[in-house]
């Protein structure tokens, strides 16, 4: 079959179609991506706006077209942390489905980790041992940790790149003094949950998934994508704290220079860095490597385990 994703997240909202069958990995068709940034859509009391509301029924409308076109039998649609925090996420919710005819589900933070991890452990297998997968999204950051395809913890900070560039930075680049205020905030909460993931033993290999933790790989000197999905890519703690330091001293405009880095995340990837650098370092590993399904495809993997298997006496 040909199944549709929609993913409605804080920075972007990303259509992904793939040819999916029980037991075989599924095979990216087509996608396309609208950085709509609902994280900055947001009126003063926390609601979307209305142009916010706007343009994201028209980015719905636009999804359903294109996934029609391209030949998909069933659209899975979801949102996350923007539309789910979010004074009059409802409201907009209600206009999707009336306008745009797609009824968008809104994933809880640990169901996002919970996903993401599936789709990590599918990716890397058993041999992989215990895992411990960090994703760092717009709005939030989710870690989740375990042994089994189900994590054993799974959690949701409010620590996203773009919510913490909004909140924290008024300059381009930010004063010494506000990386430092977040970077206190960041590890403050992070060094909260650490205990909570490592109870059930420490990780065997960490990952993260992602497109921030994609940006600071390539901009540290992994492979582009281009090389494809099987090359190897890491991020080190050593890394992510020269990429903090570069980073802290030049603006925006001059990030999206750097090898990897897009003008569309070059403003929100010194947040991004700062959260990095404080995970892998107080989850104490070394490095992290790079996964390269993330949400969506655990949303599919879910999906396809849920479709009920041919009975044998149906078999050819």
């Amino acid at each position: 079959m040909r199944m549709g994703v929609l993913d409605v997240g804080s920075n972007t909202v990303h259509l992904l179609l793939v040819d999916a069958h029980l037991g075989a990995r599924p095979l990216p068709a087509y996608k396309e991506k609208t950085d709509l940034r609902l994280v900055e859509l947001l009126d003063e009391d926390g609601s979307i706006s209305t142009d916010g509301a706007e343009r994201l029924v028209e980015c719905c409308r636009r999804a359903v077209e294109v996934a029609e076109d391209k030949g998909a039998t069933s659209m899975l649609a979801f949102a996350t942390s923007a539309l789910r925090e979010s004074i009059n996420g409802s409201k907009v919710l209600d206009e999707v489905r009336d306008r745009a005819g797609v009824d968008l589900q809104v994933l809880s933070g640990e169901d996002e980790a919970r996903l993401t991890f599936l789709a990590v452990r599918r990716w890397y297998g058993w041999s992989s041992g215990r895992l411990l997968c960090i994703d760092i999204g717009g709005g939030s950051l989710e870690i989740a940790a375990g042994l089994d395809e189900d994590p054993d913890v799974a959690v949701s900070l409010p620590l996203g790149a773009a919510r913490l560039t909004r909140d924290w930075f008024s300059d381009d680049p930010p004063s010494a003094d506000e990386i430092r205020e977040l970077r206190r905030h960041v590890r403050a909460e992070i060094a909260e949950i650490v205990g909570t993931v490592n109870r059930y033993g420490l990780p065997d290999q960490a990952v993260a998934s992602s497109k921030t933790f994609r940006s600071l790989a390539r901009a540290a000197g992994a492979a582009p994508s281009a090389d494809g999905q099987y090359v190897r890519r890491t991020l080190s703690l050593d890394d992510t704290k020269e990429l903090v330091t570069s980073f802290s001293s030049i603006s925006a405009v001059e990030r999206a220079k750097v090898q990897g880095v897009s003008s569309g995340r070059s403003e929100q990837l010194l947040a991004g860095a700062v959260v990095a650098d404080a995970a892998i370092d107080l989850f104490d590993v070394t490095s992290v490597d790079i996964c390269p399904w993330a949400l969506r495809e655990g949303i599919i993997l879910r999906r396809l385990d849920q479709l009920e298997r041919p009975h044998a006496g149906n078999r050819a």
